[in-house]
């Protein structure tokens, strides 16, 4: 398995010295667009499970799986077959399945406009508590990094706090099967990601890789007990560049681990719905003018990025 070619920050420094932390994390965003987290505090036990209800469904036959497909719903929320998802400016769709699975929300809750209702897979029995319980874990990580974005930009510490606690964050169940036949698709064609910034838990099998500034892609392969996290293009407007959304991709297996499907759990942390992205001042220089002078709110920025790649 090839190294990752970033550094872990520990966890542990987020309690020992915040300030500390904020720089480790916050500079290798800025360098890198991405950040590795080292110490993630994720239960195992409940990765396990969620890993194991994941593969459960994924391996049930293809009829079952495409009854929880919601047509006309952009992928939101349930199970998106093989084929459909394509990254921007690609002409050939991606090699991969997925499930979604987003925020629960009460009834007569104002943001249920904008957040569908959860669906649950009745063939698997422990999918239901694994995933609901990685979803909140990884919700709650992803605001202790944001803490340290925030203090890393020159912000309070506590700046995103009411900007993303109702967010319409998804926690991604992927699935990229063997690659038996030769062709032009990848496994996940080079992107950026839509939202604030995303979390992802190891992949068993290696593949990720991103685009580094010298236009050489740099394998990510973290060591066990660590979390990838990169910034998105929401965030990446909001801070006028200063943190990078950087392109990533999952290139195809090698001959000898062809046969062999990947699996891995990105968390898209995502703002409120409601919330408008409006570049930050402190982000805005005459080294650094302001490259996106109309605001926009989370959620048209969203759909719109769903259309281009192929979700709505």
């Amino acid at each position: 398995m090839p190294e990752s070619a970033i550094p872990p920050v520990p966890l542990t420094l987020y309690d020992q010295d915040f300030g500390a932390f904020s720089q480790a994390l916050g500079g290798s965003f800025q360098r890198y667009g991405f950040a590795v987290l080292g110490g993630h505090g994720i239960d195992p036990v409940l990765m396990e499970r969620a890993l194991n209800a994941t593969k459960a469904f994924f391996a049930l036959p293809e009829d079952v799986k495409r009854s929880y497909h919601i047509k006309g719903g952009g992928g939101a929320r349930g199970y998106t077959p093989f084929g459909v998802e394509t990254a921007k400016g690609y002409t050939h769709h991606d090699l991969k399945e997925f499930w979604h699975t987003g925020r629960y929300l009460p009834p007569e809750h104002p943001y249920r406009h904008y957040m569908r209702d959860n669906i649950w897979p009745a063939e698997v029995a422990d999918f239901h508590d694994s995933v609901a319980g990685l979803y909140s874990a990884l919700d709650a990580l992803g605001q202790k990094v944001l803490r340290a974005i925030a203090l890393y930009t020159g912000l309070d510490a506590d700046f995103f706090a009411d900007k993303v606690q109702l967010g319409n964050s998804v926690l991604r169940l992927l699935h990229y099967p063997p690659v038996t036949t030769p062709g032009e698709s990848v496994r996940a064609g080079a992107h950026g990601d839509i939202n604030v910034i995303t979390l992802l838990l190891g992949a068993e099998e290696p593949g990720l890789q991103l685009l580094d500034r010298d236009g050489r892609w740099l394998p990510i392969t973290p060591p066990e007990d660590c979390i990838v996290i990169n910034v998105g293009d929401m965030l990446s407007r909001l801070t006028n560049g200063f943190l990078p959304s950087t392109q990533h991709r999952v290139v195809n297996p090698a001959e000898a681990r062809k046969d062999f499907s990947r699996y891995s759990t990105p968390f898209f942390l995502h703002f409120n719905p409601d919330y408008v992205i409006k570049t930050l001042p402190n982000c805005i220089s005459d080294e650094r003018p302001n490259q996106f002078p109309e605001p926009i709110m989370a959620e048209d920025f969203l759909q719109e990025r769903l259309k281009e790649i192929k979700l709505a």
